[in-house]
């Protein structure tokens, strides 16, 4: 059984206008959701109470990839799993952010996180839930345990 590796999605990020005094604005990534080419390809401002905004960002894709199998399934078996979503502010205009990378893996999120970039993370759930785990049934095989007897542990005569 070959299940599909690609699902197009959008991201909705929530600006907040200076939340408090110390920050000019705050931005979290509310949900991702599925885009089945209905929302163009230009971010869009859904809502704008003049505190609160929140834009739709199409066009993203999340990939799947047997060698991140052990991500996806460190993501599942976490209890929560989650969308993993890297995004980055505008340096010149401080008051846009937007979605780089989604993705599913624990292991490529903590690679990102280690490399200094922020990421966020939103619920999996329904369908998105239900092929990641097709797709990690699949794809997933752990590797097998390689236990070596510290040394104190065996006979003499098998100690190097």
């Amino acid at each position: 059984m070959e299940t599909h590796t690609r699902l197009p999605v959008a991201v909705l990020i929530e600006e907040q206008r200076q939340p408090n005094p110390w920050e000019a604005w705050r931005f979290r990534v509310k949900e991702v959701i599925p885009d089945e080419g209905g929302f163009g390809s230009a971010p869009r401002l859904l809502r704008d109470d003049g505190r609160n905004l929140l834009r739709l960002h199409p066009g993203l894709e999340v990939t799947l990839h047997r060698d991140e199998a052990e991500g996806y399934h460190l993501n599942l078996s976490s209890g929560a799993p989650v969308w993993f979503v890297m995004w980055r502010a505008d340096d010149a205009d401080p008051s846009r952010a937007w979605p780089v990378i989604v993705t599913l893996s624990y292991n490529e999120a903590g690679r990102l996180l280690d490399a200094q970039e922020r990421v966020d993370n939103t619920p999996l759930q329904g369908e998105a839930l239900a092929w990641l785990q097709a797709f990690t049934d699949e794809h997933y095989r752990p590797e097998p345990k390689q236990r070596r007897r510290p040394p104190s542990f065996q006979a003499p005569g098998e100690r190097r």
